[in-house]
């Protein structure tokens, strides 16, 4: 879609080589003869095999989510598809996360690489409200039902860590919220469609999902993001929360925190520079002893020692600066 809107006015002729997608109807839009070609790595690869799509005259190559695909294993794919492509080509990757598996792809398939960097260590978004709870584990689906009774989200996202996690907690909301749907990684990218589809046309009110939706999903009636699950790479919190708050709405995030997953909470602060604001159900708060310090109490400094004076220009550093608050 986004494609045809960037062509539009142009003949061009587009094809979509997606997984779970009808082969026959591919099959024939290349037969046809195509300009771009907008695909994932395992089906553009598929076409390859097949000798049903040449590469002999592409000029540009674009590796979206570049991160997240190789995350999830389709290197040996990408590494085939760019091996398969022009050594002349312009190659774009676009990646929400630079680590050491993006670098090395880079380096391997790019020509004196040049890195635009538009990350910013904050929010880009500051309308959306941002709260977490502190619970028990086992108590975590009754929190979570609470929430969204209190709540009466206009539409939500609730994430969860694991595939299975999701099918398990989406049937057990859908039997006090109907219109309940998820969405992960195990199911066929038509039914992902399928889904989306009833997400925007607001036949569904809550989605549970993994991560797989947590980027690049524009839907601005989406009010409330709950990360029933604790991301463990804090981008992926970025990104999660970026799903609300969309086209200049209000929006609000809430995260479910369990004992031992303290420091996580911290490192995501750090990361968005700032605080998120304590929330609390009555009966709900978790009986496991975390320390976690409520934002609005007064803390106690002890004086410092001569060695922290030595070391303050290098602490005052904005750079190196650490969220206040302490949580085992």
């Amino acid at each position: 879609r986004e494609a045809e809107r960037l062509a539009y006015g142009v003949p061009t002729e587009i094809a979509v080589l997606a997984g779970g997608k009808n082969m026959t109807g591919q099959l024939r839009q290349l037969q046809n003869g195509v300009q771009i070609v907008v695909g994932t790595p395992g089906r553009i690869h598929d076409h390859l095999q097949r000798g049903t799509l040449r590469t002999g005259s592409v000029w540009c190559v674009v590796l979206d989510e570049a991160d997240r695909m190789l995350d999830i294993g389709f290197r040996p794919q990408i590494e085939r598809i760019l091996r398969k492509c022009p050594k002349d080509r312009q190659t774009l990757l676009l990646s929400a996360t630079l680590p050491p598996t993006v670098r090395r792809l880079a380096e391997s398939y790019m020509y004196q690489p040049l890195v635009v960097d538009c990350s910013t260590t904050a929010m880009a978004v500051d309308t959306i409200e941002q709260r977490y709870f502190t619970v028990d584990v086992d108590r975590k689906v009754e929190l979570l039902v609470k929430l969204l009774q209190r709540e009466q989200p206009e539409q939500a996202i609730v994430f969860c860590r694991t595939r299975r996690g999701t099918d398990k907690l989406q049937r057990r909301l859908a039997h006090d919220f109907p219109n309940t749907g998820c969405m992960h990684g195990d199911m066929a990218q038509r039914e992902r469609d399928r889904v989306l589809q009833q997400l925007r046309d607001r036949k569904l009110k809550i989605l549970v999902a993994t991560d797989v939706v947590g980027r690049g999903i524009d839907i601005s009636t989406i009010s409330h993001i709950v990360n029933f699950d604790v991301p463990q790479d804090c981008d992926d919190y970025v990104h999660r929360v970026g799903r609300t708050g969309r086209m200049g709405r209000d929006g609000i995030a809430f995260t479910f925190v369990v004992p031992g997953e303290g420091d996580i909470l911290t490192a995501i602060e750090q990361r968005i520079n700032r605080e998120l604001i304590r929330d609390n159900i009555e009966g709900y708060e978790t009986t496991s002893g975390v320390s976690v310090r409520n934002v609005n109490e007064a803390v106690e400094f002890a004086p410092p020692t001569e060695a922290e004076l030595a070391d303050a220009p290098r602490r005052l550093n904005p750079m190196n600066r650490p969220v206040s608050r302490r949580r085992r």
